[in-house]
Order: C-alpha cells, then structure tokens, then sequence
C-alpha cells in the first residue's frame, strides 16, 4: 500500500469524466479501475490524502503518471482568462480532475469504438472485448482502508496480438456494430508494427495527428481524444457534440485555445464534466 498527499484530486469525478471507460466507483470514498494490465483500488483516507493498492515501484513507475501527479492544476486554473465566466465556473465545478495518461493501444481501440455512442455502452463494449480475449486478473484480498473489489475476477484489456486472435464474428457480437473493421485494421497494425507506441510517441503533435486520422476509420475528434489521454499532448482539444454545444452557447460558435497552448484540453475537461453535471435551472 501507499499513501500519499495529492491536491486536486476527486476520484468520483474523475470516474465521471468520461476519460476512461474502465474505473468504477465503489463508494463515496473508493474507486476501483483496471489500467496497464493490472487491477487497482484508490481510497480516500482524508483530505487530499489517497491510498493505494500497489508498491511503491509501481505507483512511481504507473500510477503517478497515470494520474498526471506531475502538474501543477491550481496553477492552469489560474491562469483562465478572468472575463471568461463559463470556464472560470467549469474549472470550479470540475476540481479534482486530472487528464489520465492511458495505455496506447487500449485508448485506440476505445475510442475507435466511441464514436457516436454514450459512456454507458462504450463501457460494456470495452469490457466484453477484453473478457473474450483479455488476460484474466483475479480480485485481490484487500485489507483497510480498502474495501472489497466490486467482482471477483477482471480482465485487462487485450493486447494487440490478443485481440488480432479473435475471430472477426466474435468482435463484432461485442456490440461495436460498424466500428469493428476500423478496430481490425487498427489492430493489425499495431501488431505489424505499422503504428508503433514508441514511434509515435516521438512525434510531434502535428505529425501524431497525421499519422492516427491516417488510421482507417479514424477522423478528428477520435485523434484529438487519443493525443489528450494517451499521449499526454494536453494542448489538444476534441470537439463533440457536447463540447460543440457549448462553444455555440457561449463562444459564439468557437471556443479560442491560443491562450491555453498546452492546457486546453484540460480546460476541454472542465467544460465537458460541467456541461453533462451542472444542476439544471
């Protein structure tokens, strides 16, 4: 176990924020996700103090980045633009949440499923997918300030030569309905080597772009959304029709990122959790 203090951090929306499709809330103090391969559950022990089910390796090597714990995110909502009332109210509604840092391929193939779906059934499709041919990870015992895992075995997400092995019928009886051969051709290409983490990874953000909407059913917002929770480039910001209601609402039909040249995909999180939750007048 490790406990460690970390301001701005607020589990329950983080699990809301429709960044990842794999973490799960327990209770108001508890979430439980699946990352990496590997099962995880995070308590909340006292104000900005959070307990982890790892070691120390693997919380400095997986779940600090993971989390973002590098950045300063009381210093990027300073820093939003004091006339502009709608973030400044995004920000405050959506403190505690930090951009996760997801696997590569996982993050792909999960938004290639997204597209024109709810967090509801994006969430099934991922895990029937990685029950049908992911690794198996068996429900850890867990002692205070823990409590018990929410299901007594879970599966990590396949791995790109896991999920090539199965058979295109099974795909698609995961509901993934017209996406399945995007996720095939992805996945064939991670597997060749075509698209490589690494490789990638060393691009710049315009030559990432290029190289995902080069993908094969892959357009702009699906691209953006992996840069922004895979690759960390957190200058990126998706448009959905969420955030597109907003910019029509209250930016005159466009929301500015050149103040927030690596921050508006932040900000993006912000407006999109606020927008979805806010109380309705």
């Amino acid at each position: 176990m490790v406990t460690v203090k970390i301001p701005f951090l607020d589990l329950l929306k983080v699990a809301d924020s429709g960044q990842a499709f794999r973490i799960k809330v327990i209770d108001d103090s508890h979430v439980e996700l699946v990352a990496y391969g590997r099962y995880l559950q995070i308590a909340k022990t006292a104000k900005d103090t959070f307990a982890f089910s790892c070691t120390e390796k693997e919380f400095e090597d997986i779940w600090k980045p993971y989390l973002d714990l590098g950045r300063d995110y009381g210093k990027i909502v300073r820093s939003i633009d004091k006339n502009d009332e709608y973030l400044i109210a995004a920000a405050k509604f959506g403190e505690g949440i930090r951009i996760l840092k997801q696997d590569i391929f996982e993050t792909t193939i999960s938004y290639i499923i997204s597209q024109r779906r709810s967090i509801p059934s994006i969430t099934t499709s991922v895990e029937r997918v990685s029950k049908l041919c992911g690794r198996k990870i068996k429900a850890p015992k867990l002692e205070s300030p823990f409590v018990a895992p929410l299901e007594k075995e879970y599966y990590a997400f396949p791995t790109p030569e896991e999920l090539n092995s199965l058979p295109f019928a099974d795909l698609e009886n995961t509901g993934v309905g017209y996406r399945a051969p995007y996720i095939a051709r992805a996945t064939e290409e991670f597997c060749s080597g075509k698209l490589d983490p690494n490789a990638l990874s060393a691009l710049s953000d315009d030559a990432l772009y290029k190289a995902l909407t080069a993908m094969y059913g892959v357009g702009t917002k699906v691209a953006n959304c992996v840069m922004l929770f895979a690759f960390a480039r957190t200058g990126r910001f998706p448009v959905d029709v969420w955030i597109q209601r907003i910019e029509d609402r209250y930016y005159n039909g466009h929301f500015d990122c050149t103040p927030y040249p690596d921050t508006a995909g932040i900000m993006q999180q912000f407006m999109f959790y606020y927008e979805r939750r806010k109380p309705q007048l």
